[in-house]
């Protein structure tokens, strides 16, 4: 069984928009297939209005162990030079390049830490 959080990252659509046109909570492998091979009117449309500027769903990765989860990104997220669990010592990431500023970001995802290298003006 797929759960529908499962489905909305392989339809690539919101955890909201699946939830909101009664995708069931769980699906087997035959339903998902079928809305994929013929996709509802609303998933057509949604996939059509899309600018591609902004992703859906993003795969977070500790830069450390590996470990990993897919996530909705939030506007205020900015482009991350390091991601880490929130359990890791910000000594086990590689140090900032030479003349750079580092930048914690806390709260990404539901256990990581973004790391932001700034340059130094």
């Amino acid at each position: 069984m797929i759960t529908r959080r499962d489905a909305a990252q392989r339809l690539d659509i919101p955890l909201e928009m699946a939830t909101r046109h009664g995708l069931p909570t769980t699906l087997t492998e035959a339903q998902l297939r079928e809305i994929e091979d013929n996709p509802p009117p609303w998933l057509v449309q949604s996939r059509a209005n899309r600018t591609g500027k902004k992703p859906v769903w993003v795969d977070l990765v500790c830069s450390v162990c590996g470990s990993a989860e897919r996530a909705r990104p939030k506007k205020w997220w900015p482009t991350f030079t390091f991601i880490s669990c929130d359990h890791h010592q910000p000594s086990e990431l590689p140090p900032p390049l030479r003349g750079a500023h580092r930048e914690e970001i806390v709260g990404i995802g539901s256990r990581f830490i973004g790391w932001v290298d700034t340059p130094l003006d």
